[in-house]
Protein backbone atom coordinates (compact mmCIF):
# COMPACT_ATOMS: atom_id res chain seq x y z
CA UNK A 1 0.00 0.00 0.00
CA UNK A 2 1.28 3.76 -0.75
CA UNK A 3 2.40 5.82 1.86
CA UNK A 4 0.16 8.82 1.67
CA UNK A 5 2.14 12.18 1.48
CA UNK A 6 0.88 15.49 2.30
CA UNK A 7 2.51 18.79 1.67
CA UNK A 8 2.49 22.05 1.99
CA UNK A 9 4.24 24.36 -0.18
CA UNK A 10 4.67 27.77 0.93
CA UNK A 11 5.81 29.59 -2.52
CA UNK A 12 7.48 32.64 -1.25
CA UNK A 13 6.17 33.75 2.12
CA UNK A 14 7.50 32.88 5.78
CA UNK A 15 10.79 34.17 7.31
CA UNK A 16 13.19 32.63 9.68
CA UNK A 17 11.17 33.41 12.85
CA UNK A 18 7.72 32.29 11.17
CA UNK A 19 9.42 29.35 10.37
CA UNK A 20 10.60 28.23 13.52
CA UNK A 21 7.19 29.08 15.00
CA UNK A 22 5.41 27.23 12.43
CA UNK A 23 7.18 23.95 13.10
CA UNK A 24 7.86 24.49 17.08
CA UNK A 25 3.67 24.56 17.07
CA UNK A 26 3.28 22.26 14.17
CA UNK A 27 5.55 19.45 13.90
CA UNK A 28 4.37 18.02 17.60
CA UNK A 29 1.64 16.45 15.94
CA UNK A 30 2.75 15.45 12.38
CA UNK A 31 2.72 11.88 13.42
CA UNK A 32 0.63 9.01 11.77
CA UNK A 33 1.05 5.47 10.67
CA UNK A 34 -0.80 6.52 7.31
CA UNK A 35 0.92 9.69 5.70
CA UNK A 36 4.24 11.89 5.61
CA UNK A 37 3.45 15.80 6.09
CA UNK A 38 5.72 18.22 5.07
CA UNK A 39 6.49 21.33 4.32
CA UNK A 40 8.12 23.41 1.49
CA UNK A 41 10.34 26.24 2.39
CA UNK A 42 11.87 28.83 0.78
CA UNK A 43 16.16 28.39 0.45
CA UNK A 44 16.05 30.36 3.20
CA UNK A 45 13.86 29.08 5.53
CA UNK A 46 15.34 25.86 4.76
CA UNK A 47 17.96 24.93 7.81
CA UNK A 48 15.41 26.95 9.82
CA UNK A 49 12.76 24.19 8.84
CA UNK A 50 15.41 21.14 9.16
CA UNK A 51 16.78 22.43 12.68
CA UNK A 52 13.26 22.46 14.02
CA UNK A 53 11.66 19.54 12.42
CA UNK A 54 11.43 16.24 14.03
CA UNK A 55 8.34 14.67 12.25
CA UNK A 56 7.73 17.00 9.28
CA UNK A 57 9.72 16.16 6.17
CA UNK A 58 11.10 19.40 4.95
CA UNK A 59 11.26 19.98 0.44
CA UNK A 60 12.96 22.51 -1.59
CA UNK A 61 10.73 24.47 -3.94
CA UNK A 62 13.51 24.48 -6.70
CA UNK A 63 17.08 23.32 -8.10
CA UNK A 64 18.96 23.19 -10.87
CA UNK A 65 20.34 20.43 -12.73
CA UNK A 66 23.79 21.48 -12.41
CA UNK A 67 26.20 20.77 -9.77
CA UNK A 68 27.90 24.32 -9.95
CA UNK A 69 28.54 27.07 -12.41
CA UNK A 70 27.62 30.73 -13.55
CA UNK A 71 23.65 30.14 -12.92
CA UNK A 72 23.29 33.43 -10.42
CA UNK A 73 20.77 32.68 -8.06
CA UNK A 74 20.46 29.27 -8.52
CA UNK A 75 21.11 26.35 -5.94
CA UNK A 76 21.98 22.68 -6.57
CA UNK A 77 21.15 19.43 -5.15
CA UNK A 78 25.05 19.07 -3.52
CA UNK A 79 23.92 22.63 -1.51
CA UNK A 80 20.31 21.25 -0.53
CA UNK A 81 22.51 17.83 0.04
CA UNK A 82 24.45 19.73 2.44
CA UNK A 83 21.64 21.09 4.48
CA UNK A 84 19.79 17.34 4.54
CA UNK A 85 17.05 17.96 2.19
CA UNK A 86 15.93 15.27 0.79
CA UNK A 87 12.57 16.38 -1.00
CA UNK A 88 12.86 19.15 -3.59
CA UNK A 89 9.59 20.42 -5.77
CA UNK A 90 10.23 20.61 -9.45
CA UNK A 91 8.14 21.86 -12.35
CA UNK A 92 5.48 23.86 -10.37
CA UNK A 93 3.19 25.80 -12.95
CA UNK A 94 4.89 29.06 -11.06
CA UNK A 95 8.43 27.68 -12.16
CA UNK A 96 7.23 26.60 -15.87
CA UNK A 97 5.02 29.82 -16.45
CA UNK A 98 7.00 32.59 -15.14
CA UNK A 99 10.74 31.44 -14.49
CA UNK A 100 11.24 29.21 -18.21
CA UNK A 101 11.17 25.66 -17.13
CA UNK A 102 10.46 23.17 -19.41
CA UNK A 103 9.41 19.35 -19.63
CA UNK A 104 13.14 19.29 -20.60
CA UNK A 105 14.54 21.05 -17.57
CA UNK A 106 12.18 19.19 -15.13
CA UNK A 107 13.79 15.75 -16.01
CA UNK A 108 17.23 17.13 -15.81
CA UNK A 109 16.37 18.12 -12.49
CA UNK A 110 14.47 14.53 -11.50
CA UNK A 111 17.25 12.98 -12.28
CA UNK A 112 19.52 14.83 -10.81
CA UNK A 113 17.63 14.22 -7.30
CA UNK A 114 17.22 10.75 -7.75
CA UNK A 115 20.98 9.80 -8.34
CA UNK A 116 21.61 11.80 -5.17
CA UNK A 117 19.02 9.79 -3.38
CA UNK A 118 16.25 12.75 -3.48
CA UNK A 119 12.89 12.74 -4.06
CA UNK A 120 11.30 14.66 -6.34
CA UNK A 121 7.65 15.78 -6.20
CA UNK A 122 7.26 16.58 -9.58
CA UNK A 123 4.29 19.15 -10.58
CA UNK A 124 2.25 18.66 -13.72
CA UNK A 125 -1.19 20.62 -14.88
CA UNK A 126 -3.15 22.17 -17.75
CA UNK A 127 -4.38 25.77 -18.21
CA UNK A 128 -8.45 26.73 -17.91
CA UNK A 129 -8.29 26.89 -21.35
CA UNK A 130 -6.63 23.64 -22.02
CA UNK A 131 -9.38 22.21 -19.49
CA UNK A 132 -12.28 23.91 -21.45
CA UNK A 133 -10.95 22.63 -24.87
CA UNK A 134 -10.37 19.15 -23.49
CA UNK A 135 -6.67 19.14 -23.77
CA UNK A 136 -6.26 17.79 -20.25
CA UNK A 137 -6.05 13.99 -21.39
CA UNK A 138 -2.85 15.46 -24.55
CA UNK A 139 -1.13 18.40 -21.71
CA UNK A 140 -0.90 15.08 -18.54
CA UNK A 141 0.86 13.00 -21.34
CA UNK A 142 2.98 15.02 -22.77
CA UNK A 143 4.48 16.49 -19.77
CA UNK A 144 4.69 12.77 -17.85
CA UNK A 145 6.77 12.01 -20.94
CA UNK A 146 8.72 15.13 -21.22
CA UNK A 147 9.69 15.09 -17.75
CA UNK A 148 10.01 11.68 -16.91
CA UNK A 149 12.09 10.71 -20.18
CA UNK A 150 14.44 8.06 -19.78
CA UNK A 151 14.01 7.29 -15.74
CA UNK A 152 13.95 3.87 -15.04
CA UNK A 153 10.73 1.85 -13.63
CA UNK A 154 12.09 1.03 -10.58
CA UNK A 155 12.65 4.51 -9.76
CA UNK A 156 9.27 5.72 -9.79
CA UNK A 157 8.73 4.11 -6.16
CA UNK A 158 11.23 7.72 -5.05
CA UNK A 159 8.68 9.80 -7.35
CA UNK A 160 6.16 11.94 -6.49
CA UNK A 161 3.91 13.34 -9.20
CA UNK A 162 1.07 16.02 -7.95
CA UNK A 163 -1.00 17.10 -10.60
CA UNK A 164 -2.16 20.52 -10.04
CA UNK A 165 -4.49 22.16 -12.81
CA UNK A 166 -3.64 25.49 -13.10
CA UNK A 167 -7.27 26.91 -13.00
CA UNK A 168 -7.37 25.64 -9.39
CA UNK A 169 -3.81 27.04 -8.04
CA UNK A 170 -4.21 30.20 -5.76
CA UNK A 171 -7.90 30.64 -7.67
CA UNK A 172 -10.26 29.38 -4.52
CA UNK A 173 -11.44 27.27 -7.22
CA UNK A 174 -10.44 23.06 -6.27
CA UNK A 175 -11.47 20.23 -9.27
CA UNK A 176 -14.62 18.29 -8.51
CA UNK A 177 -13.24 15.13 -6.53
CA UNK A 178 -14.38 13.24 -9.30
CA UNK A 179 -12.16 15.30 -12.01
CA UNK A 180 -9.39 15.04 -9.55
CA UNK A 181 -9.79 11.55 -9.08
CA UNK A 182 -10.17 10.98 -13.29
CA UNK A 183 -7.10 13.02 -13.56
CA UNK A 184 -4.90 11.22 -10.88
CA UNK A 185 -6.06 7.98 -12.66
CA UNK A 186 -4.92 9.15 -16.10
CA UNK A 187 -1.67 10.27 -14.48
CA UNK A 188 -1.75 6.61 -13.40
CA UNK A 189 -2.38 5.07 -16.32
CA UNK A 190 0.09 6.91 -18.43
CA UNK A 191 2.94 5.81 -16.52
CA UNK A 192 1.69 2.63 -16.77
CA UNK A 193 1.69 3.15 -20.62
CA UNK A 194 5.37 4.45 -20.11
CA UNK A 195 7.05 2.05 -17.87
CA UNK A 196 4.48 -0.85 -16.68
CA UNK A 197 2.44 -2.47 -13.96
CA UNK A 198 4.43 -2.05 -10.95
CA UNK A 199 6.00 1.20 -11.41
CA UNK A 200 2.33 2.87 -11.85
CA UNK A 201 1.00 1.04 -8.40
CA UNK A 202 4.58 2.14 -6.41
CA UNK A 203 4.28 5.88 -7.79
CA UNK A 204 2.69 8.37 -4.96
CA UNK A 205 0.05 10.57 -6.63
CA UNK A 206 -0.92 14.14 -5.11
CA UNK A 207 -3.67 16.47 -6.15
CA UNK A 208 -2.86 20.35 -5.13
CA UNK A 209 -4.97 22.87 -6.32
CA UNK A 210 -7.34 24.78 -3.15
CA UNK A 211 -7.01 21.64 -1.29
CA UNK A 212 -7.98 23.20 2.48
CA UNK A 213 -9.83 21.30 5.80
CA UNK A 214 -12.94 21.40 4.11
CA UNK A 215 -12.29 18.94 1.30
CA UNK A 216 -8.88 17.11 2.42
CA UNK A 217 -11.00 14.08 3.55
CA UNK A 218 -13.02 13.85 0.30
CA UNK A 219 -9.86 14.04 -2.07
CA UNK A 220 -7.90 11.02 -0.17
CA UNK A 221 -10.84 8.85 0.05
CA UNK A 222 -10.17 8.45 -3.62
CA UNK A 223 -7.96 5.09 -4.69
CA UNK A 224 -5.40 7.03 -7.12
CA UNK A 225 -4.56 10.11 -4.86
CA UNK A 226 -2.20 9.27 -2.57
CA UNK A 227 -1.71 12.60 -0.87
CA UNK A 228 -2.02 16.51 -1.39
CA UNK A 229 0.39 19.45 -2.77
CA UNK A 230 -1.10 22.49 -0.67
CA UNK A 231 -0.66 26.18 -1.02
CA UNK A 232 -2.51 28.58 1.28
CA UNK A 233 -3.69 26.57 3.83
CA UNK A 234 -0.32 25.39 4.79
CA UNK A 235 0.67 28.81 6.04
CA UNK A 236 -1.50 29.12 9.08
CA UNK A 237 -0.36 26.66 11.71
CA UNK A 238 -4.43 25.82 12.45
CA UNK A 239 -5.50 24.98 9.14
CA UNK A 240 -2.90 22.94 8.87
CA UNK A 241 -2.90 20.80 12.40
CA UNK A 242 -7.05 20.70 10.98
CA UNK A 243 -5.26 18.85 7.79
CA UNK A 244 -3.41 17.18 9.58
CA UNK A 245 -5.72 15.55 12.57
CA UNK A 246 -8.50 15.01 9.32
CA UNK A 247 -6.18 12.65 7.64
CA UNK A 248 -4.32 10.61 10.11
Amino acid sequence: MREAIIVGNWKMNKNNAETQAFFEEVDPAAVSDKALYGIGAPFTDLKTALDNAKNLIVAAENVHFEDSGAFTGEVSVPMLEELGVKYCIIGHSERRQMFGDTDETVNKKAKKLLAAGMTPILCIGETEEEYDAGKTKDVITSQLNGSLADIPADEYKNIVIAYEPIWAIGTGKSASVEIAEDCCRLVRDVVRDMVGEEAAEAVRIQYGGSVKPGNIVEYMAQPDIDGALIGGASLKPDSFLEIIEKTK
